[in-house]
């Protein structure tokens, strides 16, 4: 072992002790990185995912890669990973922070299992506070109508209403076939309902996110009617919703072409796909459906999960209480909450007054 001096060979010697200690028989070379350790991850590390995910993975990590990319892996400890998560926790929502600090755990624990590194030091690091995000909206029953009425005719716009009257994901409106749309038999006995089946998603192995989710719902007229169209124009065959040349749709196009439409539409485009399926929930809601309804249509797996989700979006049901309690005390003097009074010092309480 050779070195620039006795003192830098025999740092080498104790990093060579500690490896062999850890049960690394082979270390990573002296320039293996984090960023280089980052590169391999997203190559080989994520084996199955589609390239969707590789993606946000890379991007959600490329802010931490920027602060610490240069550190030699082994040498990476606690405290750089708590300062480059700090750092990007200053412009990034805490789910976002949360989600970079994920895969950089992931990707060191993929160095650690090929032993290219001793231990996990991102698994020992706190995520901190990220910035609040935007909160999820619902569209207005007058702003789904002005939607729907812009977005007619429009490559995006049967997805529009598909997506708002059904409450289906957008991931499972992308993956969504046309084998597994059913425009129902009405005259035959009994009627067969139009429906679509909600089987697939564009998820890791074309899954649901839940086994719940797995569901088949009837089709409002609206969407069985722009479905046919669609279906009348492209063919029925593959995708229902899909690229030119009959590819899968990119997230990405579909955000771009729904701002379109909400700018058509005169609601504003700070407006999100996923936030057809909030305005779903809020419309059933104030219509009265029950939210263990609501829970089955949404493929949660219990009406817990749709309260928690999309709290802001129901409405309140139980007034029973609140509505008796005001009759039976109706006129009744209310016990209002009084200002406190400035306690003296006994010393000032025993004074005499000043003449």
């Amino acid at each position: 072992m050779s070195g620039t001096s006795k003192a830098a060979v025999q740092d080498k010697l104790k990093e060579l002790r500690k490896d062999i200690d850890a049960g690394i028989t082979k270390p990573a070379p002296a320039n293996y990185t984090v960023r280089k350790a980052a590169d391999d991850w997203l190559a080989d590390g994520l084996p199955g995912r589609s390239p969707e995910t590789v993606s946000k993975n890379e991007h959600v990590l490329k802010p931490v890669i920027a602060v610490i990319g240069g550190i030699r892996l082994r040498e990476l400890t606690v405290q750089d990973v708590d300062n480059a998560l700090r750092e990007i926790s200053k412009t990034r929502a805490s789910s976002t922070v949360g989600v970079a600090h994920n895969a950089l755990t992931r990707l060191i624990r993929h160095a650690e299992v090929r032993d290219l590194v001793a231990r996990n030091v991102s698994a020992l690091a706190g995520t901190p506070q990220g910035q609040a995000g935007r909160p999820s909206r619902s569209l207005s029953l007058a702003q789904a109508v002005a939607l729907l009425a812009a977005a007619a005719g429009t490559r995006i716009g049967a997805y529009i209403v598909l997506c708002l009257t059904t409450g289906i994901r957008t991931e499972e409106a992308r993956a969504l076939q046309w084998d597994h749309v059913d425009f129902g038999a009405p005259y035959a006995k009994p009627p067969r309902p139009a429906s679509v089946a909600v089987w697939r998603s564009v998820r890791r192995h074309g899954d649901t996110k839940t086994e719940r989710s797995r569901r088949t719902l009837k089709l409002p007229q609206m969407a069985a009617d722009v479905l046919a169209e669609l279906q009348a124009l492209t063919g029925g065959l593959g995708l229902v919703f899909c690229t030119s040349s009959g590819g899968p749709l990119d997230a990405a196009n579909v955000r771009r072409e729904f701002r379109a439409a909400c700018k058509a539409a005169d609601i504003g485009e700070n407006w999100t796909p996923r936030e057809l399926r909030h305005s779903f929930v809020s419309l059933l809601s104030d219509s009265g459906v029950p939210v263990e309804e609501i829970a089955r249509l949404a493929g949660h797996s219990s009406s817990r999960t749709t309260e928690v989700i999309y709290r802001h979006q129901l409405r309140p049901v139980m007034t029973a209480g609140a509505e008796a309690m005001d009759k039976v005390l109706a006129g009744k003097p209310a016990a209002r909450p009084r200002r406190a009074r400035r306690r003296e010092s006994p010393q000032a309480a025993s004074s005499p007054p000043a003449s």
